[in-house]
């Protein structure tokens, strides 16, 4: 579908109390916010350092009455939204926001996965895109993990919408395989069957931070949750499972 692989551009919460979600997420893993001036709205842009790194919204009141719940969303870079969008159609997904301009921005689509995994598609407008940090900044987004259905058909289906290859595998005894990949040399992200037996997939975005266990106290202290960990991972790294006062799934990664 790609001949350049696509990647992970942007991230953004949705949640029930904007600013409550910027107060807790400023504490937990430093990160800065200011208004985007859109209106009618407040759409805090989130920084790590000078980096923006992401965007936080509350819930809008139909959303919220459709059934909508506070979370974290992914935008995928496609060279054409249109068209991913209803490709995306074509292999079983929904197109939960058609393709829409945002003005001085660039154009996206909000979809699913045919498993029910929801992340946006996004192309900006032509514009020079500033260096990225050194990875492992404290406060940017480091790993991209689904929770599939079936992993070794979403692993199919990313591959074939985006371009992303498989990378190595990791036995994880009765959880099954945790398969990698990479949207570049180095991979990105991992897939594993989930492992509560669910029916729908679902994305997990871990954030850089510095020292693991300060930050998991920091979650606990401003009311968030500790779901899992901290647990080891290779390189030396641990990671947490959380979720924040609203509700939203995260997950950190750091040293110990």
């Amino acid at each position: 579908m790609t001949s350049t692989p696509s990647e992970f551009v942007w991230y953004e919460l949705v949640t029930s109390d904007g600013p409550a979600a910027e107060r807790f997420y400023q504490a937990v893993v430093g990160w800065t916010t200011q208004d985007a001036g859109m209106p009618g709205m407040r759409y805090a842009l989130a920084s790590a350092g000078r980096t923006q790194v992401g965007g936080i919204m509350t819930l809008p009141a139909e959303a919220k009455a459709a059934g909508a719940q506070p979370g974290w969303c992914g935008y995928i870079s496609v060279p054409d939204v249109d068209a991913h969008a209803a490709r995306v159609v074509q292999v079983g997904g929904t197109v939960h926001v058609p393709a829409t301009d945002i003005p001085g921005v660039g154009r996206f689509a909000m979809v699913a996965d045919p498993q029910g995994a929801v992340f946006a598609l996004f192309k900006g407008l032509p514009a020079e895109r500033p260096a990225p940090p050194p990875a492992g900044t404290p406060g940017t987004f480091g790993w991209h993990e689904l929770h599939a259905v079936d992993d070794a058909a979403a692993l199919a289906l990313y591959v074939d919408l985006f371009g992303w290859t498989a990378a190595e595998t990791m036995d994880m005894g009765p959880m099954g395989t945790y398969q990698l990949f990479a949207t570049g040399a180095a991979p990105v992200g991992g897939m594993m069957r989930r492992a509560d037996g669910g029916t729908r997939a679902s994305w997990l975005y871990y954030i850089h931070v510095e020292q693991i266990d300060a930050a998991t106290d920091r979650v606990r202290a401003h009311g968030g949750q500790v779901l899992n960990g901290p647990m080891e991972v290779p390189g030396n790294m641990w990671i947490v499972q959380c979720t924040d006062p609203q509700g939203a799934q995260f997950a950190l990664l750091g040293t110990r």
